[in-house]
């Protein structure tokens, strides 16, 4: 018989959002939280982003990734919150139990209160986009060579072609120049990027790394002699992205970098029942960052990926506080208000707003599905305009928001946000 391990509050995830989730929960009053991290340490992704430029929201400074969770994790050691390293959960109920294995103390059963949901993403591999060519060596995703390069030591080569403007893709780009490589391309295969202004100028412009857009990469060639990437052939895309013919371009090369998109890891959530949204591919939430599954809440890249650590944090936070609220108070019975995608938006969350809001108002998350100058955001409902919200310029990359009040819902049982160009109606 496996004896049950219990605690108020379970956090599946040590990284930034997992972190957050803890401080918040602590702060907010409880006691007994319990972080279960599958690595040896805390600090998920953020430990090997050696880059600086976290932080300036959070800790109002300019911090590298490690600083950043060191942060954190300097704030949760003075508290009571009790961590399990090394330790990986592998089922999750939906009355809260969590299953979890680890080379120290074997299998055991842990039961929470509540659960946070904080296990952040994977990224997209070959595989999941298809790209022909030679199976070989030298062919990464962009985070598996930072971590090769950023904490063991490695570099993975030295004439380099990057598919995917991602920002892992542009970092990455910046940081095998500094270390002596050779980048040589970064190709898109969208008409624009798909990583932050910011790191397409200090990561491609400052090091004049060419980013060929409306292009894919179409074959790969393998050396015979040590079956290791020889040449990297790509084309440009037309408007349905086929390849156009005679539009290639070879670089000799042998290393294939692939910034092609981060998967929310929801293997634990599907077991315990949670909703998926199809959009986002993360958990269905409330405003209180609560799921379908009563007292189970999500946070951070699991439920929708960021493109700033310190939004994961403010998130994080947000669950921590809910979930404390929800274990001293329990669930409470209320009237939600759905929130739908319109047109030119790609998702929304929260996808519910629970209509006796605890706060006087809710902010709504969504990226669009291209980038556009001069818009409104437009809510509507029941046909009608409530709330606009003009923005000079939005991009796919750049998460957005907009601020709902109270007194704005009204009765209303829907919500829609569309994206409206000027000189629409």
């Amino acid at each position: 018989m496996i004896e049950i391990e219990n605690h108020d509050l379970v956090i599946i995830g040590g990284g930034p959002a997992g972190l957050a989730a803890a401080y918040g929960a602590y702060a907010a009053g409880l006691k007994d939280i319990l972080i279960i991290e599958r690595d040896d340490h805390l600090g998920g992704i953020l430990n090997q982003c050696i880059h600086n430029g976290f932080g300036l929201h959070r800790f109002k400074e300019e911090l590298t990734g490690p600083e950043y969770a060191d942060r954190y994790i300097k704030m949760l050691a003075d508290t009571s919150v009790k961590i399990a390293s090394d330790t990986m959960a592998i089922d999750l109920s939906k009355d809260h139990f969590v299953t979890v294995v680890s080379a120290k103390e074997g299998y055991r059963k842990i039961h929470g209160k509540a659960i946070i949901l904080a296990m952040g993403c994977r990224e997209r591999s070959r595989g999941a986009i298809a790209i022909p060519g030679d199976r070989c060596a030298g062919i990464y995703t962009a985070g598996a060579a930072q971590k090769y390069c950023n904490i063991d030591g490695y570099l993975v080569g030295k004439r380099i072609v990057i598919l995917g403007s991602g920002d892992i893709g542009l970092i990455m780009a910046r940081r095998m120049t500094l270390e002596g490589a050779k980048v040589l391309a970064d190709v898109e295969l969208c008409p624009y990027s798909n990583g932050l202004n910011r790191n397409i100028v200090q990561c491609l412009n400052d090091y004049d790394i060419p980013l060929y857009l409306s292009h894919t990469v179409t074959d790969i060639i393998s050396d015979d002699r040590n079956k290791r990437v020889k040449q990297v052939v790509i084309s440009k895309v037309d408007e349905h992205n086929k390849p156009i013919p005679g539009s290639e371009i070879t670089f000799d090369c042998d290393c294939l970098l692939l910034s092609v998109g981060l998967i929310p890891e929801n293997e634990l959530s599907k077991k315990a029942g949670v909703e998926l949204d199809n959009r986002t591919k993360g958990p269905v939430v409330c405003d209180n960052l609560e799921t379908t599954v009563d007292g189970i809440f999500a946070c951070g890249n699991v439920l929708q990926v960021h493109d700033l650590v310190d939004n994961v944090s403010a998130e994080g936070e947000r669950a921590g506080k809910n979930a404390a609220d929800y274990i001293s108070n329990g669930q409470k019975e209320v009237s939600l208000v759905k929130a739908v995608p319109g047109d030119g938006i790609g998702y929304l969350c929260p996808q519910f707003i629970r209509r006796d809001l605890v706060t006087d108002y809710v902010d709504l998350f969504f990226r669009v599905r291209r980038p556009t100058g001069q818009v409104k955001i437009k809510v509507t409902a029941e046909g009608k305009e409530i709330l606009s919200f003009p923005r000079l310029r939005v991009v796919p990359s750049e998460m957005e928001s907009i601020r709902i009040k109270k007194t704005d819902m009204k009765d209303y049982s829907e919500l829609t946000v569309s994206l409206l160009q000027e000189g629409q109606k």
